[in-house]
């Protein structure tokens, strides 16, 4: 799969990932699958006040798709970026947006942006792909919630992000640095 000007064709997942989830490793896993060099943003995104810092979640996010990597033979980036979605994708070269849905009432919301990056963009097209029947159910923010509130998160993260956020809650943290 390469462009006319003979690159690799690339796609972009974004998200704040704050914590990476299950669900998220299992898109970023298909999307893999799709096109040949997937580029995962990590947003900055201050307005949702995350519990882990940038550098953090890019770390614990990279730590979890190298195997994928290697078991996709496909080239996965890890990247902060901060600003317009599409404006990254023009940056890393990417063509396409990767969106996952969780359930219908994700599809009004990333039905308008997907519209929006369109108008911005009408080269990259979004392509959303649903959560895998196990992961439908999982968010960042509940996780967080479900963390601090002393419950079980150990089914809907990856053992390194559970050990970090319980380390966090252990603190007494759950600090936004």
């Amino acid at each position: 799969m390469t462009e006319r000007n003979g690159g690799m064709r690339a796609g972009v997942y974004p998200g704040t990932f704050d914590p990476v989830t299950n669900g998220h490793i299992d898109i970023i896993a298909r999307a893999a699958r799709i096109v040949p060099r997937l580029v995962i943003g990590v947003a900055t995104n201050i307005g949702k006040a995350p519990v882990f810092p940038i550098e953090e979640r890019v770390e614990l996010v990279r730590a979890e798709v190298e195997p994928l990597a290697a078991r996709s033979g496909g080239l996965i980036e890890v990247r902060p970026f901060d600003g317009l979605l599409v404006a990254f994708a023009r940056a890393v070269e990417a063509r396409v947006i990767v969106r996952g849905l969780r359930v219908v009432a994700d599809f009004d919301y990333e039905f308008q942006m997907a519209g929006m990056n369109y108008r911005l963009d009408p080269s990259i097209e979004t392509v959303f792909l649903m959560a895998s029947e196990r992961h439908q159910f999982i968010s960042s923010r509940f996780v967080r919630e479900i963390a601090a509130l002393g419950g079980d998160i150990s089914s809907f993260v990856p053992p390194l992000v559970l050990e970090r956020m319980l380390r966090r809650i252990k603190a007494g943290s759950g600090s936004r640095k």
